[in-house]
């Protein structure tokens, strides 16, 4: 943005105020109040419908976001969605954004893409796996993708990258499998189910819990013997990475962010609006994690 009314006798430079209109805005102020901020500081008039104006010139900025070609070198990729709320037409509904976060070998890291939804079926994954795909990001490293289980996202994994092992997030997979246990049984059912992922030799502690809950919960051992495959997956990897490749921990900590960032607007009063604000989130951290390596991805076996 170049030197304009923004130019002030105050001497705020335009790109100065600019950041601040993006600041603000990131904190979820009202474009009015965002206004007598500006005004405060530039001694002029601002009115709500000029901030609107500047705020929407993060649109461009969001196009090339989604159109940045990307390098084929990312080893990990943690895919979740997130939920938000935008002022509809027909009232206030829920827009998922669902994202990936990818990992190379060298510790760097980055939030890739965002994609706006109404849900997470298998046909909303596709779209943004194909997305990352035709982006430049193949798969040709790729060696593992961790979820939250979600059986669509599992479905479009298998469509657009089926050679690459998939891990399902442990700390879900517990939830669920929590949600059946009665109350007398629940901390020994937490207990042995722990210990499948602890274990030193999975079979075993499989055998274990298969053998003691067979009886009592036919259903729930059944599904956990099927999900099995996707829930161990990350035993094939060192074992300094075992905590960090058995839950979707990583994608969650910035979903806390973007919370956090989103509570005191309540409601996006449109679908750009949401967008605009999840790219600056994203921004944000992309822009940190230059300087900060996951030092624990670089060392050796």
């Amino acid at each position: 943005m170049g030197r304009s009314v923004w130019a002030d006798s105050a001497g705020v430079a335009a790109e100065e105020v600019s950041l601040l209109i993006r600041e603000a805005f990131l904190r979820g102020i009202s474009t009015r109040q965002v206004g007598r901020v500006v005004a405060t500081l530039t001694g002029e008039t601002v009115s709500a419908q000029t901030v609107s104006k500047l705020t929407r010139d993060l649109d461009e900025a969001v196009r090339q976001f989604h159109q940045a070609r990307l390098s084929d070198d990312y080893a990990y990729l943690f895919l979740d969605g997130v939920s938000l709320r935008v002022r509809r037409p027909r009232g206030r509904k829920q827009v998922q954004m669902l994202v990936a976060y990818g990992i190379r070998r060298d510790g760097t890291r980055h939030l890739l893409a965002f994609l706006r939804s109404q849900g997470e079926g298998q046909a909303d994954w596709e779209g943004l796996l194909q997305d990352l795909y035709r982006r430049g990001l193949e798969g040709q490293a790729l060696e593992l993708i961790l979820t939250d289980g979600c059986a669509g996202l599992a479905a479009a994994i298998r469509t657009v990258y089926p050679r690459v092992r998939h891990q399902r997030c442990r700390v879900h997979k517990m939830r669920n499998i929590l949600e059946k246990a009665r109350k007398r049984d629940y901390d020994e059912v937490k207990a042995g189910a722990q210990a499948i992922y602890l274990a030193e030799s999975r079979p075993q502690a499989v055998a274990a819990f298969r053998s003691r809950w067979c009886r009592a919960y036919p259903t729930m051992v059944r599904r956990l013997q099927q999900d099995l495959p996707e829930l161990l997956s990350f035993f094939a990897f060192p074992r300094h990475l075992w905590r960090k490749l058995r839950t979707t921990n990583m994608i969650e900590r910035c979903f806390v962010e973007v919370r956090r960032r989103t509570r005191p607007m309540v409601c996006f009063v449109n679908v750009e609006s949401a967008d605009r604000i999840i790219y600056s989130i994203f921004q944000r951290f992309n822009l940190e994690w230059k300087t900060r390596t996951l030092n624990l991805f670089t060392q050796a076996a």
